[in-house]
C-alpha cells in the first residue's frame, strides 16, 4: 500500500483539492486531482489538476504561465480532501485574470464582484 492508497477517491478516482496560497493563507480555487495528477504534484512539486470539462491532466499554468508552486500537500481527516499550500506565480489563479476564483461575495441577497480583474485574460490564453 501506498501513501496515494490512503486518499478515498470519488466512483470517478478523483479527489476535490483546494488550493491555498502558501502565504497569506487565501483560498485560492478549487479543483480535482485523479491519481496520475497528485503523483505529477508530487514528483513536480507544480501543482497538476484533472479537468472534468476537457477529461484530461491539467498543469496549472501551461497555458497561462501562472503555475502553482506546491509547499505542502495536506490530507483531511475523512480521507477525502486535500489542500495544497501553494505560492501563486504571476499573482494570478483564475481564469477571469483575477487573484483568485472566489471574487463574488453574497451581499444583500446580491452577488458583488469585490475584486479587480488584475489582467485581461484574453491577453493569457
Amino acid at each position: 500500500m501506498t501513501w496515494l492508497d490512503e486518499i478515498r477517491w470519488d466512483a470517478h478516482g478523483l479527489v476535490p483539492v483546494i488550493a491555498q496560497e502558501y502565504r497569506s493563507g487565501r483560498i485560492l480555487m478549487f479543483a480535482w486531482m485523479s491519481r496520475a495528477a497528485l503523483q505529477l504534484t508530487y514528483e513536480t512539486g507544480q501543482a497538476v489538476y484533472w479537468s472534468r470539462s476537457r477529461n484530461k491532466l491539467w498543469r496549472k499554468g501551461e497555458e497561462s504561465g501562472h503555475f502553482q508552486q506546491v509547499h505542502e500537500i495536506r490530507l483531511d481527516c475523512d480521507e477525502d480532501v486535500l489542500l495544497i499550500q501553494v505560492e501563486q506565480v504571476g499573482g494570478i489563479a483564475c481564469h477571469t485574470g483575477r487573484h483568485n476564483c472566489f471574487f463574488k461575495k453574497l451581499d444583500d441577497g446580491h452577488w458583488l464582484i469585490d475584486q479587480a480583474v488584475i489582467k485581461d485574460p484574453k491577453t493569457i490564453y
